[in-house]
């Protein structure tokens, strides 16, 4: 079996000395067993092949593919079949948050790709599966509160100003509705009542709020039929005129009967490319061999050294300055703690005060307790160590309803969803399951009940621990990159901002903070891309001036 053969290769590469594999076979084995009776039990397997073919093609053609995107990560399955390239189990990741064994639904592997790549790899799935059984999906844009007003404004034909003052009352925060807007801004209903004009306007604003605007295509949708998609979908040709899309949203699609894989490109992916084009063209002179970015140590001094001097400019995810202020104060020292960076870094956790609390245990300013001092019990110790006793992540929900009251993980997934949804009738059921499973595990009802109010707490301002591990090492990656080939790095970024040039001069400033020597365009030495000669200084991009045309081809480093 192949997830058999993947794992037997990863756990080479994970454990090099023979001893220890043989010690820590068991855990994998197991885990994988479970999770490949879960996958043919819901008929599946036939999923993981496909999304493990085209991305062995891509790896294969030279597309750089993302370590993981979403819950997938949290698959062994995924991981022995090279689908993701992060460990686990080494992490704590739970497969049922991917794929719950009691809860029918499909699979969804989003998967990141280089953004200059991604539609090779579409072309490649078009070719192997037939051009008329693969197509992108539609998606349509919708009139939310405040394009809506301006929309209607601009029908009516009342000034600028006038519809803009009124739009601007809107506040803009997702998922804003005029309904809601009116009870956030005691500005509109006053205005509403006392202008005519705006009151008309509104009111047809309500009648037209939600309807389809316009249609678009799908940031990387892409269903893949057994027969023809027009079996199950009607198709149009995209603005463009070079590729089908279904005219079934993403969600009608699924009801269809057809299924769903996301193609997703993620500029980072081709940033680390192009840096190691050049370094490895460098190191090929030098006569050593090729950089392989996945067999990086995870524990290096020097990117932690640099990212705790918060000197993370140009570093995927890493790079506000919100985030830069977060990072001095936290001083992360391992890459558990870069996974929790991207969690703690949301609206909830910063306004709720779980940052702060967090900071202060990792520091020794708090107690730290799993997960409150008054209430508490030894055995969430091992769940709750990695984050201080803080409950930050969902699969951290899952596990101690697992420990504490005997939950299966599929259960466990269930009472994440139902605290997400807040539903009193099904929050009443799940109180009296996860006291009823304490008890049975001889843990005191009230103790429990405590426990359970803190997990629903703070399980609206959980995250994702796959999706977050996945994308810190993404995040780690560029680190590594900015702390060893600095010049490279920096070069590869400037080149992916070339035609923004507020950021290319602050990206600038930041090769000279950091010594790096930029030489200015040179129509002689100068290539299309930022480059990096045999002198180790950055070579400005003759792309980034106007009129420039681009080469065709890629020799051009």
């Amino acid at each position: 079996m192949k997830s058999k053969e993947g794992l037997e290769e990863r756990l080479e590469f994970l454990f090099p000395d023979p001893a220890v594999r043989a010690e820590k076979r068991p855990e994998y084995d197991q885990r994988l067993d479970i999770e490949l009776q879960v996958i043919n039990q819901m008929g599946f397997p036939g999923y993981f092949l496909i999304v493990m073919e085209f991305i062995q093609w891509s790896k294969d053609n030279g597309v750089p593919v993302g370590p993981g995107r979403g819950s997938g990560a949290g698959s062994l399955v995924a991981y022995a079949l090279k689908i993701t390239d992060l460990d686990p189990l080494e992490f704590d990741l739970l497969f049922e948050r991917f794929l719950n064994p009691e809860r029918v639904s499909m699979p969804d592997f989003d998967v990141d790709f280089c953004m200059e790549k991604r539609d090779q790899v579409i072309e490649h799935v078009a070719d192997m599966y037939g051009r008329d059984a693969v197509s992108q999906i539609i998606t349509f844009g919708t009139m939310a509160a405040k394009a809506v007003i301006r929309d209607v404004g601009r029908v009516l034909g009342h000034p600028y100003g006038f519809v803009d003052r009124i739009s601007k009352l809107v506040p803009p925060d997702p998922g804003m509705t005029l309904a809601k807007a009116f009870e956030a801004e005691p500005q509109l209903p006053e205005i509403y009542e006392a202008d005519e004009e705006v009151k008309a306007l509104i009111d047809m604003a309500r009648k037209l709020e939600g309807v389809t605007r316009n249609a678009g295509k799908h940031a990387g949708g892409v269903v893949i039929a057994p027969t023809k998609i027009t079996d199950f979908a009607p198709l149009y040709c995209d603005e463009q005129g070079l590729h089908p899309v279904t005219q079934f949203d993403k969600n009608d699609v699924e009801y269809a009967g057809l299924v769903k894989f996301d193609f997703l490109g993620l500029r980072t992916l081709t940033i680390i490319n192009w840096a190691l084009e050049m370094i490895n063209k460098r190191r090929e002179k030098n006569g050593e061999g090729p950089l392989d970015i996945a067999a990086i140590p995870l524990d290096d001094k020097k990117s932690f050294d640099m990212l705790q001097r918060s000197e993370t400019t140009a570093v995927f995810q890493l790079e506000s300055r919100g985030m830069k202020d977060l990072i001095k104060r936290l001083q992360p020292d391992c890459f558990e703690d870069m996974i929790a960076l991207v969690a703690l870094f949301r609206p909830g956790p910063l306004q709720s005060g779980m940052v702060d609390n967090f900071i202060d245990r990792k520091h020794g300013r708090e107690e730290i307790s799993y997960p409150d001092v008054q209430w508490q019990h030894e055995s969430l110790k091992p769940v709750l160590e990695p984050t201080y006793g803080i409950i930050l992540y969902q699969e951290q929900v899952m596990q101690i309803a697992q420990v504490l009251s005997g939950y299966t993980l599929g259960g466990a997934d269930m009472l994440r969803r139902a605290m997400g949804k807040k539903k009193p009738e099904e929050m009443a059921k799940q109180r009296s399951i996860f006291e009823d499973g304490a008890k049975k595990n001889g843990i005191d009802g009230e103790l429990a009940m405590k426990i359970f109010d803190l997990v629903e707490k703070f399980a609206g301002y959980g995250f994702n621990k796959s999706h977050s591990a996945a994308y810190a090492l993404v995040s780690y990656q560029t680190l590594w990159l900015k702390a060893h080939y600095p010049a490279e790095f920096m070069a590869a970024v400037m080149t992916a901002d070339m035609d923004n040039t507020e950021k290319v001069v602050g990206l600038v400033d930041e090769c000279w903070r950091m010594g790096l020597k930029i030489l200015p365009p040179d129509i002689n030495s100068g290539l299309y891309h930022f480059h990096v000669n045999d002198d180790g200084e950055i070579v400005y991009g003759i792309g980034r001036h106007q009129g420039r045309r681009r080469r065709t081809d890629r020799s051009d480093y």
